[in-house]
């Protein structure tokens, strides 16, 4: 995905440092992501996040709050409600490039301040936590011996994640007030809610209490075992899908108009990644991608070459045997076709070390049909145009266009 960096004016007129992940394709909505306290921009989680939506139009921003990665500032003069006031500095700065969030997400703390904080943002029209607690003052159990310290002193330093913090004694006061209750009744916007059950630094009740506290619509994932920060790939992966499946019902996705450059009857292919193997296809209005998976140096979003030459093989044998049935009145109700695709050694050519490459289709048949029927079709799929261009010899010329 194209990543651009940028930077705009936080809370207290310190540089906050930003990544906005931008689709390969048209730009369809866009989504701002706030992370998980005294993490980053770029934990794991928000850059699988970012990638899956920017693949489906929406182009993420996601930013460090101030005192924290890239940013200015320093963290001990931060507060909760000093989070909230950056995350709506960072609306406003997708407002001014015209680029207004209609969907927000927040991680853990970050996830209490998008509900702080969506229901000033007219644009809003989706809201997602991840991990979030319903009491921001939750967080302070992850330093609650030092807080006598820090009320006495006016700062202490902690060590969250195995990293020296500073915590401000205004953090404490700050968060202690904070109440979530009202700002989630008033959010006008759908909301999801993903949290773990065995989550052990912000217990899955929160998720209870949050989603009690909102109006419809609202829903409820569990990310099952999956740990607070969500560091298996896997993990953030199906968060990812979730979110990605979830907001296309309230973010009204349009289709990208077609492109009117590619000529009637031409299947063009463009580059969509100099630096992997993403590759744009489109023919008429009909648009998709293909890509190589991530072991091979691609980045899995699309299907591969040979599978779609697999896909093409498939579809038009369901579909000629669905012409047959129709034609004869038989009563098949459904068309499953499974292809595998490798190379074999030619065990009659020449070279003993020639292969060929060989495609096994396995097919079902479902509906009321007797075996006279079900092999009359099995002969059918034989005779799909597809099938009998890849078993008999074709020729590619090549030319510069």
């Amino acid at each position: 995905m194209p990543t651009e960096k940028l930077t705009f004016t936080g809370h207290a007129s310190n540089t906050l440092a930003a990544r906005l992940d931008l689709p390969n394709g048209p730009h369809l909505a866009t989504a701002l992501f706030a992370h998980c306290f005294t993490c980053s921009k770029d934990i794991t989680s928000a850059r699988r996040i970012a990638a899956r939506l920017s693949s489906m139009g929406i182009a993420v921003l996601r930013f460090d709050f101030t005192g924290l990665g890239h940013s200015e500032g320093e963290f001990e003069n931060t507060s909760f409600t000093s989070n909230v006031d950056d995350l709506i500095a960072a609306c406003e700065a997708l407002d001014a490039r015209g680029m207004s969030p209609s969907l927000i997400i927040g991680h853990s703390l970050g996830g209490a301040a998008v509900l702080k904080a969506a229901p000033t943002m007219e644009s809003i029209k989706a809201v997602v936590t991840i991990g979030a607690p319903y009491d921001p003052e939750h967080v302070t159990h992850n330093f609650s011996d030092s807080i006598p310290e820090i009320v006495d002193q006016g700062v202490a330093e902690v060590s969250l994640g195995g990293r020296p913090f500073r915590i401000g004694k205004n953090f404490v006061e700050d968060v202690s007030k904070a109440n979530l209750k009202s700002s989630i009744a008033k959010l006008g916007a759908a909301l999801l809610v993903l949290h773990a059950p065995r989550d052990a630094t912000v217990g899955v009740e929160n998720a209870s209490d949050i989603f009690l506290a909102a109006k419809h619509p609202k829903s409820f994932v569990t990310l099952d075992d999956a740990d607070h920060l969500i560091t298996r790939p896997a993990d953030a992966e199906y968060a990812a899908d979730v979110i990605a499946a979830w907001s296309k019902r309230y973010l009204k996705l349009e289709e990208p108009k077609p492109l009117t450059t590619v000529p009637e009857g031409i299947m063009r292919v463009t580059e969509a990644d100099a630096n992997g193997f993403l590759q744009d296809i489109q023919s008429g209005p009909h648009h998709m991608l293909a890509d190589e998976p991530a072991k091979f140096g691609g980045t899995n979003k699309g299907l591969t070459p040979y599978g779609l030459v697999s896909a093409g093989l498939g579809a038009c044998t369901s579909m000629t045997i669905r012409m047959y049935a129709r034609r004869k009145g038989w009563p098949l109700t459904g068309v499953n076709v499974d292809i595998t695709h490798a190379k074999e050694h030619a065990a009659d050519a020449a070279d003993p070390g020639a292969k060929v490459d060989h495609f096994d289709r396995a097919i079902r048949l479902e509906g009321n049909l007797d075996d006279e029927q079900r092999a009359r079709l099995l002969e059918i799929a034989d005779k799909c145009p597809v099938h009998r261009t890849l078993e008999r010899a074709s020729t590619v010329s090549t030319h510069l266009a």
